[in-house]
């Protein structure tokens, strides 16, 4: 029986969608590719491996940026705890060339680059980030699912909606560009749930929490946004 609420759990935390929002990755003109060698950070989220940010990773690097695709376990640890694996694997990943790191992240992934973002010990020459499908003012997914596997998913408590929880209780980020992403048909998240503050950009797109980070259209405005601060075209940026 154990087993059975942790498998239905983890599909439900997976936040899967119909596999008809998939969409194939397409070449970015040579025209539109950065000439430095930037640094971007990509970050997975919930229940995933760094596998499913390989459409965004690819698109990046075809874009011309160096990417560091990281990941990291569900099964244990606190948001700080995975924060700073985040960071030492940057550290050990970075090289001299990359004066400007950026991050791109999905889900959970977003609330751990926030953490790493509002830290006194966090990175020189930070650029920008984009953020998809980010829980920044928690889930009603990490409500229902916390008493049930918080055994063994240990940050979903950090994710609740309660006033109290990390993800609504952390700093605000100051002096890095941030961009959000969301999904009009994500399932889990709301508009509101995913909205960070008034300093941040925000673009609502076709397509599902789980799959956001495969269509062709947020690779562009991730890339567009990584590049000027800003999304395009704004009239995007409406439930």
């Amino acid at each position: 029986m154990q087993r059975l609420v942790v498998a239905v759990a983890l599909g439900a935390l997976a936040w899967c969608a119909p596999t008809q929002d998939i969409v194939a990755q397409s070449a970015v003109p040579i025209a539109e590719r950065v000439q430095s060698r930037e640094l971007v950070v990509v970050v997975h989220g919930m229940g995933r491996t760094s596998r499913s940010m390989r459409p965004m990773a690819l698109a990046l690097e075809e874009a011309g940026y160096d990417v560091v695709n990281i990941g990291y376990s569900s099964l244990c640890c606190t948001i700080a705890e995975l924060g700073a694996a985040v960071l030492r694997e940057l550290e050990t990943q970075r090289q001299p060339r990359h004066e400007v790191v950026h991050f791109v992240s999905h889900s959970l992934g977003g609330i751990i680059v926030r953490w790493i973002l509002t830290q006194g010990s966090k990175p020189a020459g930070i650029g920008r980030a984009v953020m998809l499908a980010p829980p920044n003012q928690g889930s009603r997914s990490a409500d229902r699912y916390t008493p049930l596997i918080g055994w063994l998913l240990e940050p979903i408590d950090e994710l609740r909606t309660d006033s109290t929880a990390t993800v609504r209780t952390m700093p605000r980020v100051v002096g890095v560009p941030i961009g959000v992403i969301s999904g009009r048909q994500d399932g889990k998240l709301t508009y509101e749930d995913s909205h960070l503050d008034e300093a941040a950009a925000h673009v609502v797109v076709d397509g599902y929490h789980t799959f956001l980070m495969r269509r062709h259209e947020v690779h562009r405005l991730t890339i567009g946004f990584l590049r000027t601060g800003r999304f395009d075209p704004p009239m995007l940026a409406t439930p």
